[in-house]
């Protein structure tokens, strides 16, 4: 049980570092900027939202196989933590960046005026008045992201399979435990999902009432 959930928090881990770093930049030039397709690239990226999760892990599986796109110039990442890695990135991105992008829509495009036309650099602008405003809102993304991961079942199994150390997780390990019929152990390792899963939503909720109140009081 330890091995499967040690695995888990690394994924859900490396998964929210990578979305956090990619994801914000992305949510911002999303946000701010027009241009064309912009509708399309965002249906593209929201799409997971909508896909069952073994229909998104099977294309996955069939990109990066050996024979497949992806595995024939050399990310023959079927059946690996690779694979699991970037199938939770792909899968948990919309709930990331849609955290990310409300985030943004809630700072005020008058006061970015004003920093802008005082000769305030992008760089400073966006350390000294933005990531101010919105750190909360970006955080509770990540965190959202993460016990995303932390709960993901289809896309795992589908990408990589049921490799013990390499990608049997911690939800994967309960469907072991169920289909051995031992509901004792399988008891054990779901309830500490709940209480994961209940700290994570409390410190979601907590910092999305942080970040309305913060915004609450610049309106004023």
């Amino acid at each position: 049980m330890i091995q499967a959930f040690t695995l888990s928090f690394k994924l859900a881990t490396l998964t929210a570092a990578v979305l956090l770093l990619a994801g914000v930049p992305l949510a911002y030039w999303l946000t701010f900027y027009n241009f064309r397709g912009r509708y399309l690239l965002e249906t593209i990226l929201l799409l997971p939202l909508t896909l069952p999760p073994t229909v998104l892990g099977f294309y996955l599986l069939v990109l990066l196989a050996p024979d497949g796109p992806l595995g024939r110039v050399g990310l023959q990442w079927a059946f690996s933590f690779a694979g699991i890695w970037l199938g939770s990135v792909i899968f948990s991105l919309p709930f990331a960046l849609t955290a990310y992008k409300e985030a943004f829509r809630a700072v005020d495009p008058e006061v970015l005026e004003v920093v802008r036309t005082l000769g305030v650099g992008r760089w400073k602008r966006w350390r000294q008045v933005i990531l101010p405003w919105i750190w909360p809102g970006l955080l509770s993304g990540t965190l959202l992201a993460f016990a995303h991961t932390l709960g993901e079942f289809g896309v795992v199994l589908l990408v990589g399979g049921n490799i013990p150390g390499e990608t049997r997780v911690a939800s994967i390990y309960i469907f072991d435990l169920v289909q051995a019929l031992d509901f004792q152990a399988a008891h054990r390792a779901a309830a500490i999902f709940v209480a994961l899963s209940l700290a994570l939503i409390y410190a979601v909720r907590s910092l999305e009432e942080q970040w309305r109140s913060h915004i609450g009081s610049n309106n004023h």
